[in-house]
């Protein structure tokens, strides 16, 4: 099993950027696919991006590719999401989680952990 803790996320203004790390604790990390995802206010959790257990494989979401970009180095047990050219709409609790598989469909394995606030000012 792995526990994930995500952090880096704050306000930011439009057009900035944001580097977001989901840091588990698990020897297995390196077994797992892992996913991002996000809850706007009001909004179900959705899926941003995913990575395979090598991160040769990444997928992204329509409303992200182009703009964040998802790695992870399994020596530091660690999967970042880089976000460029943010705008209101990406305003979210992020998330990150252990997935069935790096692209869709795909579904999520492990519990949620607290997630990171990314708040995009216009």
């Amino acid at each position: 099993q792995v526990q994930q803790v995500e952090s880096g996320g704050g306000l930011v203004q439009a057009g900035g950027s944001l580097r977001l790390s989901c840091a588990a604790v698990g020897r297995t990390f390196s077994t797992y696919n892992m996913g991002w995802y996000r809850q706007a206010p009001g909004k179900e959790r959705a899926f941003v991006a995913s990575i395979s257990r090598t991160g040769s494989i990444t997928y992204y979401a329509n409303s992200v590719k182009g703009r964040f970009t998802i790695s992870r180095d399994n020596a530091k047990n660690t999967v970042y999401l880089q976000m460029n050219s943010l705008t209101p709409e990406d305003t979210a609790i992020y998330y990150c989680n252990t997935v069935t598989q790096p692209t869709l469909p795909t579904q999520t394995l492990g519990s949620w952990g607290q997630g990171t606030q990314v708040t995009v000012s216009s």
